[in-house]
Parts: C-alpha cells; sequence; structure tokens
C-alpha cells in the first residue's frame, strides 16, 4: 500500500523568514536526499486550520515508515519545530485526490 504523510502546522509570529529561508534551503532537500518528495503543500486563507498542511511521498523504492525511523526525519522535524507551532503529522493511504485530517485539539461538530 502506498502512504502519504501529512504535516500540518502554523508558523510561529514574527519567525516567517527564518521558516521559508530553512523550509526552502534545508528541510526540503534533506527529504528529497532521503527519498521523501514533496507532493501538495496548501496555505489555509480561512477557517479555524493550520496555516500549513504539506503532504509528502515517497520515491520509488523508499518505504515511509524507513524514512521516519531515520536520523535525518529526526534532526529536520526537530528544527522546524523551532519555527512552527500547533505541529501534527499523520500517515495515511494514499488517494489520488486532497487529503487532510482535523487536527487532535478540534472536535468535528
Amino acid at each position: 500500500m502506498s502512504l502519504k504523510l501529512l504535516l500540518s502546522y502554523n508558523i510561529k509570529p514574527n519567525r516567517e523568514a527564518e521558516y521559508y529561508r530553512y523550509v526552502l534551503g534545508e528541510f526540503l532537500p534533506e527529504l528529497q536526499s532521503v527519498g521523501l518528495i514533496m507532493d501538495e503543500g496548501w496555505h489555509t486563507a480561512y477557517g479555524d486550520y493550520p496555516i500549513r498542511l504539506i503532504v509528502f511521498r515517497t520515491q520509488d523504492g523508499v518505504e515511509l515508515p524507513d524514512v521516519l525511523a531515520s536520523e535525518q526525519w529526526s534532526k529536520g522535524k526537530e528544527s522546524l519545530l523551532k519555527f512552527v507551532r500547533d505541529y501534527e503529522e499523520r500517515v495515511v493511504p494514499a488517494k489520488d485526490v486532497f487529503q487532510f485530517f482535523i487536527p487532535s485539539d478540534r472536535k468535528e461538530d
């Protein structure tokens, strides 16, 4: 079964420039080097949902659980957490449609 990794979070106030510099210059290239490809990136313009939703898929021959157990993932995530809050991640079966999740601190109406 093919899997996707979904990350949702808010960027910490006054850390936007550092966030973009880190994500574009280090985080995404490092993840690509271990086999993760950013498939989608979403910005929430309105509503009660984290400002960012980023979706990753794996390159052929790469297993998502192996990537998530890697030192590169741990270090990259640790650095990302310096710039974001309300971080959540989910591994979901991959579908060819928009996928998201309800963050754990919110309840469905």
